[in-house]
C-alpha cells in the first residue's frame, strides 16, 4: 500500500491508536480446550447440554474442540509468529473443581500453570477470565444459577484460581456476557443448561450480578495491583419505525440488553424503569445485595457484534417488544444472521463511556462469521478483513472523540465452537480444520499480522 494511501487511512498504522494501546485475540476454555473428561475433569453444564440430541446444529459435540489443550503450544507459536502480544482466554470450572466445590483438582490448575507460564515465555500478556458457561454440572443439579448458594461457590472457585495464577496474571475478567448465559440458558433454553422461563432467569439475573461484584472483590484482594474488568455484551438498539412504540420498545430492548448487568456493578442498581419486568428481582434481594453487586472495575469489557431494530409487539406480552430479524430487514448479514453494520461499536462506545463510574472500555470481544472456504491450501476471507477494518476505523474514531478505549480484542484466533451454532459458523482469523486440527493463516489474520507489526 502506497503513502498516499496510507495518508488517507490512519488506522493502516497501529500507532495511531496510541503506544498504551492493547491487541489481541479472544478465545474460550469449552470452545477451544477439547479434553473434555482428561486429567480427571468433571463434566460441565455444556458437555452435558450437547450430548442431548437436537440441542446443538449438526448434533456437533466438542470434546476435542480444538484441541487447544494438547496444542496450546504450537498455537502459541503461530501467535507470537503472528504479532499477536495479547491472549484472553478462560479457565475451565469443572478443570479446576470437578465437583464445583470441594477437592481440588492438581493437574487443572497444572494446565493453566503451563498455559500462563508459556504465554509469558513467548512474550504474550495473559487476560484471564473466571466464568465463560462451563458451569459444572454437579452444581447445576443443585440449581446452578438459581441457587443462591452460587456466590459461595463462585467465591470460593475464584479465590482458587487467584491465589494460584495472581503473580503471573495481572489482567482479569469476572464474567463473560452474563446476559447471554442467563437470558440462553436459563430464559430461551437454546444454551446450557436448557432452563426457560421467567421463573429461571430472574434469579439467575440476580445471583449472576452478585457473582459479578464478588468476584471483583476476590480478585482484589488476593491480586493486588491487578487490572480488573468484567464483559458485556451488547447491541446498538434503535427502534424500527420512528413512532412512539417503536421508541417504547427499543428502550426496553436496550435495557434488557446492554443495561441490565452494567448498570448495577455501577452503584445504579437495575433498570427497572425502563424494563418493569425486573420489578420481580426485588423478591430475592436481602439488605446486603446493594453492597455486593457494586464494584469499582477498572475497566469495563464490552462485546459487539451487531445492531438491533426492534417495534412493539402485541404477541410478546409482558416485554411487548420485538427484535426484528436482519434478514426480514433485507441487510447484509453473516452467518449467525447478524447484521453486518460496524458503526453499532462505536455508538455503543460512546453509550457506555457516557457513563461517569466507566473509567476505561477495553473491547474484550469484535469479530464477524462468514462461510470461509480453503482452496488451494488458502483461505481469503475479504469480507472479514473489511469489517475488522471497518471495526477499526469506528473505534479510532470513538477515541478520537475522547472515548477512553484502550484496548481491541478479535474474537477469535482459531475457528471454534460456537455454542448451539457447532462448528458452522467460522469467526477465526486463523482456519481450523476440525478433523485433522490443521491450522491455516486466513488473508484476515495476515492482515491483522501486518497491522500490528506496522
Amino acid at each position: 500500500m502506497n503513502s498516499t494511501e496510507k495518508e488517507r487511512n490512519p488506522l493502516l498504522s497501529r500507532a495511531a491508536f496510541g503506544h498504551d494501546f492493547h491487541w489481541g485475540v479472544s478465545n474460550a476454555a469449552f470452545q477451544v480446550e477439547g479434553a473434555w473428561n482428561e486429567n480427571d475433569k468433571g463434566p460441565s453444564i455444556w458437555d452435558t447440554f450437547t450430548q442431548k440430541k437436537g440441542n446443538i446444529y449438526g448434533g456437533h459435540q466438542a470434546k476435542i474442540a480444538c484441541d487447544f489443550y494438547n496444542r496450546y503450544p504450537s498455537d502459541l507459536d503461530l501467535m507470537s509468529a503472528l504479532g499477536i502480544p495479547d491472549l484472553r482466554f478462560s479457565i475451565s470450572w469443572p478443570r479446576i473443581l470437578p465437583k464445583g466445590t470441594g477437592k481440588v483438582n492438581p493437574k487443572g490448575l497444572a494446565f493453566y500453570d503451563r498455559l500462563v507460564d508459556e504465554t509469558l515465555e513467548k512474550g504474550i500478556t495473559p487476560w484471564v477470565t473466571l466464568y465463560h458457561w462451563d458451569l459444572p454440572q454437579s452444581l447445576q443439579e443443585q440449581g446452578g444459577w438459581i441457587n443462591r448458594d452460587i456466590i459461595h461457590w463462585f467465591e470460593d472457585y475464584a479465590q482458587i484460581v487467584v491465589k494460584t495464577l495472581g503473580d503471573r496474571v495481572k489482567n482479569w475478567m469476572v464474567l463473560n456476557e452474563p446476559m447471554v448465559f442467563t437470558g440462553g440458558g436459563y430464559f430461551l433454553g437454546i444454551h446450557a443448561p436448557g432452563k426457560k422461563g421467567l421463573a429461571n432467569f430472574i434469579p439467575a439475573v440476580h445471583h449472576a450480578t452478585l457473582c459479578q461484584g464478588i468476584g471483583g472483590r476476590v480478585i482484589r484482594e488476593f491480586s493486588p495491583g491487578a487490572n480488573i474488568g468484567t464483559t458485556f455484551s451488547c447491541s446498538y438498539v434503535e427502534p424500527y419505525r420512528d413512532t412512539p412504540r417503536d421508541h417504547k420498545a427499543a428502550r426496553k430492548i436496550d435495557a434488557l440488553l446492554n443495561r441490565l448487568f452494567l448498570e448495577p456493578a455501577l452503584g445504579r442498581g437495575y433498570p427497572i424503569n425502563d424494563l418493569k419486568l425486573l420489578q420481580r428481582l426485588e423478591r430475592h434481594m436481602k439488605p446486603e445485595d446493594e453492597e455486593l453487586m457494586k464494584f469499582d472495575f477498572d475497566y469495563i469489557g464490552l462485546q459487539n457484534y451487531t445492531r438491533e431494530k426492534v417495534k412493539f409487539s402485541i404477541s410478546t406480552p409482558i416485554l411487548w417488544a420485538n427484535i426484528v430479524k436482519a434478514e426480514n430487514r433485507k441487510v447484509h448479514f453473516n452467518e449467525m444472521g447478524w447484521e453486518v453494520y460496524p458503526e453499532s461499536i462505536y455508538h455503543m462506545l460512546h453509550q457506555f463511556s457516557a457513563y461517569p463510574e466507566v473509567k476505561k472500555i477495553i473491547i474484550t470481544e469484535s469479530g464477524t462469521a462468514f462461510d470461509d472456504k480453503v482452496k488451494n491450501g488458502e483461505v481469503h476471507d475479504p469480507n472479514r478483513t473489511k469489517y475488522i477494518q471497518d471495526v477499526l476505523h469506528q473505534v479510532w474514531k470513538a477515541k478520537q472523540e475522547g472515548v477512553p478505549v484502550q484496548g481491541y480484542f478479535i474474537w477469535t484466533f482459531t475457528d471454534n465452537f460456537e455454542w448451539a451454532e457447532g462448528y458452522r459458523p467460522r469467526f477465526g482469523i486463523v482456519y481450523n480444520d476440525h478433523t485433522t486440527q490443521e491450522r491455516i493463516i486466513k488473508s484476515s489474520g495476515q492482515w491483522y499480522s501486518d497491522f500490528l507489526k506496522s
